[in-house]
């Protein structure tokens, strides 16, 4: 016979079930101020009597990490204290709010959004992500498809551009999602219990309370509409068509009006600006001639008739092929101050403050070969021993305070290198990349007017630095390969597109070691 000897206790309820907490998921990127919002909705109902709890999440794949903070409050009942969740659990959060209008979406994906019971308050701006500007082709997410979900999930949406908000009245973004909850009336507290709450962090008050008033007021007249901004397009600043230009400048612009159709003067126009930017009037010159030698192509074809599309398309992934990112480029890039005044505005810097910023760089050993002349790169490249022991010394990461002195000199010395980039072993390398490349579109093109468009646009594998750069280059070469063995058929121009649209997405979503199988089968 088995005993059971098990204790029990006696778990009677404590008393009548009472009313549900309030329960609130913020997502917020580093740097938007969700700790201090956080923290602010905590002390708003510790401060009414209430029991608060809160918890963090933080995350770490996109951009500077996405936290996701969870609070739940309620009323303590007959001097006992609430037991709260420590995570949000779908089906259960009363208000979501978001920093960014895809964390929405993904806020929607994780179920905590729910058309019973989640209000969802989100700020429509948007701020790519590491994927989205790594992507070979375009990578930005679609922001209608959020929309739509909006519509569907949520029992009410507060949604309006919260950062251009908090920008327009020297704050941050915190500011404004506290007006914008204030607004939506989950919370049993009046507004001057909010205005209490950021006058007792003593941190930046007038503004905070400026941008609160303000979303506070958008909120309540545009409760209900859901108004995202467009998907942004990262963009290179170009010299503005009006801003004087030196004499050498303002005849190559003129020599592009002269020899360059209209239809494809803007895009030439952009293109020639890079150039300029990244090196210097010789390599402007030279970006014309060959921008030029390709138009001559399009016309012996009379692409006329087809809006000039190899032209058209040439002025852009020429550009592109010509402006590639390098350790000089990386240099001149972080010791602008265009930059510098960019990250003080996003951060609402005051005249007397001061900021610095640290950030994490990893050069490999090939970066730096790159660097040095083409006979002394190949020296290198040669001798594996030299090779290794360098390696060893140079690729491993480094945390760069970038406005400190010593970091702020070596990197304004490395960005001076450019004059010396078009001896450099990594210019002869891209250089000849680019040669082989249009070389190819004009063997391939004068059969096959479609491909040679089709055939440019594959340069757009090709971006970033180190080993995103090195994966473009290898999914190039593998595409134009397969695009060789293709140029006699009468469809080679939509199998270039696949092949190109394939291998973009490779990975997440496409299989491009699948479709050369295929094209291998009847090639």
């Amino acid at each position: 016979m088995i005993r059971n000897e098990t204790v029990k206790l006696p778990l009677a309820p404590g008393g009548p079930a009472t009313e549900r907490p309030i329960s609130i998921a913020i997502v917020a990127m580093g740097g938007q101020g969700g700790g201090v919002l956080t923290g602010w909705i905590v002390k708003l109902a510790e401060d009414a009597g209430w029991v608060a709890q809160s918890t963090s999440v933080p995350g770490v794949a996109q951009r500077t990490g996405a936290t996701i903070y969870y609070v739940e409050m309620m009323q303590a009942s007959g001097g006992r204290s609430p037991i709260l969740a420590q995570m949000p659990t779908p089906g259960d959060v009363d208000v979501v709010i978001a920093s960014e209008f895809i964390e929405a979406g993904r806020s929607i994906l994780r179920g905590i959004v729910t058309p019973e019971r989640t209000t969802l308050i989100a700020s429509s701006h948007r701020s790519l992500a590491i994927g989205e500007k790594s992507a070979p082709g375009k990578g930005i997410a679609d922001s209608g498809a959020v929309t739509d979900a909006i519509g569907i999930t949520a029992k009410r949406s507060i949604i309006f551009d919260m950062n251009a908000l908090a920008a327009k009245h020297g704050s941050v973004i915190s500011s404004a999602m506290f007006g914008a909850l204030a607004a939506a009336e989950i919370l049993p507290f009046p507004v001057e219990a909010y205005h209490a709450v950021i006058r007792g962090d003593g941190k930046g008050v007038t503004a905070s309370i400026a941008v609160f008033d303000a979303a506070f007021a958008r909120a309540n007249n545009n409760a209900e509409n859901v108004t995202p901004l467009p998907d942004p397009v990262p963009t290179k600043q170009v010299r503005s068509p009006s801003a004087p230009m030196q004499p050498r400048v303002a005849a190559l612009v003129e020599r592009l009006q002269a020899s360059i159709p209209l239809k494809a003067q803007p895009m030439a126009r952009a293109g020639l600006a890079k150039v300029l930017d990244y090196q210097d009037l010789d390599y402007g010159v030279e970006y014309l001639t060959t921008l030029e030698a390709i138009h001559r192509i399009d016309v012996e074809l009379k692409g006329e008739s087809k809006g000039f599309a190899l032209t058209l398309n040439a002025a852009k992934y020429i550009a592109n092929a010509m402006t590639y990112d390098d350790v000089i480029r990386v240099a001149d890039l972080k010791t602008r101050s265009a930059r510098r005044q960019r990250i003080g505005d996003e951060i609402g810097l005051r005249p007397d403050q001061l900021f610095e910023t640290t950030e994490y760089m990893h050069p490999r050993m090939e970066e730096m070969v790159g660097l040095v002349p083409v006979r002394l790169g190949e020296w290198l490249m040669r001798h594996e021993r030299v090779y290794a022991w360098l390696d060893r010394r140079i690729s491993k990461g480094r945390r760069v305070r970038t406005y400190s002195p010593g970091w702020f000199l070596m990197l304004y010395t490395l960005a001076g290198m450019r004059r010396m980039r078009r001896a450099s072993l990594r210019h002869a390398t891209e250089t000849a990349h680019r040669h082989d490349w249009l070389k190819l579109v004009a063997d391939l093109t004068p059969s096959n007017y479609a491909l040679g468009v089709e055939l440019v646009k594959c340069q757009r594998l090709i971006k970033g630095y180190s080993d995103t750069h090195a994966r473009g280059v290898s999914k190039f070469g593998r595409v134009t390969d397969e695009i060789k063995l293709l140029a006699h058929r009468e469809d080679a121009a939509d199998w270039a597109r696949r092949l190109r649209e394939t291998a973009i997405r490779d990975g997440e979503g496409g299989d491009l070691e699948g479709l050369i199988k295929t094209i291998r089968s009847f090639a």
